[in-house]
């Protein structure tokens, strides 16, 4: 079946089987490759992207699913060569260990600051709890949050 979305802000038409994961059309069909796939059973949170703003398992979408959507990945998120705000935060308080989780917890965060721009830590760890990191304690990824939920409600006032 032919299906039309959004991928990182550029419509897109592509003849996929409905019942492909979004996460392999990722990878495969469009050489994104900042969604990890892990699990494959949105367990781990590795292949978390945006459907519609809302944070989602790349691994658990079918592409019969996109008919009309709006995908946002890691990789869309930088403008112009520029970090996002949430990027940059996750550089300076040093939320990246081995790297390998860091795409899924950066769009988790970003569909919770779209959904909420001043979390509590109570509800940051709520929103990244579908995110397992290995590597880290988990303190400095919700410093990071709680930092560019800041910075970005900084620049809506600007």
């Amino acid at each position: 079946m032919i299906v039309h979305f959004i991928l990182n802000n550029q419509p897109v038409s592509r003849d996929l089987p409905p019942d492909r994961r979004l996460i392999d059309v990722l990878r495969e069909d469009f050489l994104l490759t900042g969604a990890k796939e892990s699990c494959g059973e949105g367990e781990c949170g590795a292949c978390t992207i945006l459907l519609d703003g809302r944070a989602v398992h790349a691994c658990l979408v079918l592409a019969g699913q996109l008919e009309g959507h709006e995908v946002l990945t890691i990789e869309g998120l930088a403008q112009n060569d520029e970090l996002d705000i949430i990027q940059n935060a996750f550089v300076e308080h040093v939320a990246i260990q081995c790297g390998f989780c860091t795409p899924g917890m950066i769009m988790s965060t970003k569909g919770l600051l779209l959904q909420n721009p001043s979390p509590t830590d109570e509800e940051i760890r709520v929103a990244l709890s579908g995110n397992i990191c290995r590597c880290s304690g988990y303190v400095q990824i919700i410093a990071a949050v709680r930092d560019a939920a800041k910075k970005l409600r900084e620049v809506a006032r600007a």
